[in-house]
């Protein structure tokens, strides 16, 4: 029977064929976050879904103090290059080199940092950048909260009661949570982490 015949037939029986929306399912987003320095560079994966948000994997990449640059640079590349192919994350995001007294210190960073992005480009993954207050603005609300005080509220959002995640991965989870909530933000609205998780405790996950 024709579509024309059965709009005909649906009309003379008083009512239109009722046509159902496909909608496309929500499509998970993984995002990698990094917290670069050359001795130690924290890292860590996390994806958000329709349950909600959850923590793939994070951790630490550490370089001995006498090891030179060039070696410290490799290492620091090829490990986040394992990580990428591993998880395939979708963005990229990354601290931002914070300019303080010490320069030689901001350079050895700003090494890091380079080689930290060109693992996410050389993999066509978007990179995203991120202050260190912009960052702890996000997860905590507070632009000047300490490492600490971003470990717990880490912890707390995606319950979890590890004893062992050390400062530098759980700043780089912080950097992936700051990038998700700029993602979500322009439609949620939500001033930082702890206002979405108190409005929606259901959708953060372990």
């Amino acid at each position: 029977m024709s579509k024309s015949s059965l709009f005909s037939k649906a009309r003379r029986l008083g009512s239109a064929p009722r046509q159902v929306e496909r909608r496309p399912p929500a499509r998970d987003v993984v995002i990698l976050g990094v917290d670069p320095g050359t001795l130690v560079t924290g890292y860590a994966v996390v994806t958000r879904s329709a349950r909600g948000v959850h923590l793939e994997v994070s951790g630490i990449i550490r370089n001995a103090a006498d090891s030179s640059m060039p070696l410290r640079l490799k290492k620091i590349f090829l490990e986040l290059r394992d990580v990428i192919e591993r998880y395939h994350p979708d963005e990229f995001a990354i601290e931002s080199a914070f300019y303080g007294k010490n320069a030689q210190s901001a350079l050895k960073l700003g090494h890091a940092r380079g080689v930290s992005i060109l693992a996410a480009v050389v993999h066509e993954i978007p990179t995203s950048e991120y202050s260190p207050r912009e960052v702890k603005k996000a997860v905590v609300g507070n632009g000047a909260a300490s490492k600490e005080q971003v470990q717990f509220m880490v912890k707390s959002l995606l319950r979890t009661a590890e004893s062992t995640m050390v400062l530098d991965a759980s700043d780089a989870i912080a950097v992936a949570l700051c990038h998700l909530h700029r993602l979500i933000s322009p439609t949620a609205r939500y001033r930082d982490w702890k206002s979405f998780v108190q409005a929606h405790p259901a959708r953060v996950i372990l």
